[in-house]
């Protein structure tokens, strides 16, 4: 996971992460395991923005929760600045890493008013008095492009944009070093989207800020990530950085997402993936290849042995058609 000629540690780095749910199934049914994230490793670079796209259900939020130390993985490692998560003070990983979640009202105390959300972190860690608190909150607002007079609004008197720009405030407050994106446009009105996501990128240059970006959207982002990470069934099918991921994209998967993106050409109409509708069960995945199903150029080998990860441009893939160890036929 490390660079050969920058042996300064990723700001946010996963290795090797696992998590799995004790599932039951009906009334009367056995428990049954279910693997939301499946041996998953990435890294974050300093003001670095990783994209991580997928299907509703392929684990993303699931990551971010063991990100953010919401759940515990079953195996493997999250490290901030090369330090374990666990071994770190709740409230030092708070200072650090800080979500925005999807939807901006209901992650929103609606009995506080703004300058008591915004303020909260603040008075969680005892930082500040009363006074430079207010002041704080002040600038914070300025700086998310809110007038000062909403301090004593409550979220029910702000439109979507507004109290998502609330929830960025109150995510930056304690100036982290990472910020969770998780979904944090998909709740809005599409005329707010681009304002949002427009502000996200203009605070990571002010601030230096490092995301990890969580979206089904590959339009949205294509728009704010640096590399993109492709998730499939709680495995990161391809990686890489985001212009070969637009421009060139490897996997099956990843091609049919982009297919997928709407387009404003006219006649063109509503794009038919080929994916069909039915996801995978989590609980009883494909053999092979779990992608496999689903693929129209899976062959018998993708349904015998899962992929391994072969390296390709900055970043890597997790299929047989592109793997220099399967034999030719097979990649046909």
């Amino acid at each position: 996971m490390f660079d050969g000629q920058d042996m300064t540690p990723p700001t946010l780095e996963i290795r090797n992460v696992t998590k799995t749910y004790s599932v039951k199934q009906g009334l009367m049914g056995k428990r049954k395991p279910l693997t939301a994230v499946r041996d998953v490793s990435l890294s974050l670079r300093k003001g670095e923005v990783l994209g991580l796209v997928g299907e509703s259900g392929c684990g993303k939020s699931t990551l971010a929760k063991i990100l953010l130390g919401l759940e515990a993985p079953t195996s493997g490692q999250v490290l901030v600045d090369g330090q374990a998560l666990g071994g770190q003070n709740r409230l030092e990983l708070a200072r650090r890493i800080q979500p925005i979640f999807q939807d901006p009202y209901s992650s929103l105390n609606p009995r506080k008013s703004i300058a008591d959300i915004i303020s909260l972190p603040l008075r969680i860690h005892g930082i500040g008095d009363a006074a430079s608190q207010q002041k704080a909150v002040r600038d914070m607002l300025d700086v998310v492009g809110l007038p000062a007079r909403v301090m004593n609004s409550y979220p029910s008197q702000m439109s979507g944009g507004q109290r998502q720009r609330v929830a960025i405030a109150r995510a930056l407050i304690m100036k982290p070093e990472v910020v969770i994106c998780d979904e944090p446009t998909s709740a809005l009105d599409v005329s707010v989207q681009s304002q949002i996501l427009n502000l996200l990128g203009e605070l990571r240059r002010e601030f230096g800020l490092t995301y990890l970006f969580i979206s089904h959207n590959l339009a949205v982002v294509e728009h704010l990530a640096t590399r993109v990470a492709v998730m499939y069934l709680g495995r990161i099918v391809e990686e890489t950085n985001t212009g070969d991921l637009f421009d060139a994209s490897a996997h099956p998967y990843t091609q049919a997402l982009l297919k997928s993106v709407l387009t404003p050409e006219p006649g063109l109409g509503v794009p038919d993936t080929q994916l069909g509708m039915a996801y995978p069960n989590p609980i009883d995945p494909p053999s092979g290849c779990a992608f496999h199903p689903r693929c129209p150029r899976a062959t018998d080998l993708c349904k015998q042995r899962a992929p391994r990860p072969v390296p390709m441009r900055d970043g890597h893939v997790e299929c047989h058609l592109h793997d220099p160890e399967t034999p030719m036929f097979e990649r046909s």
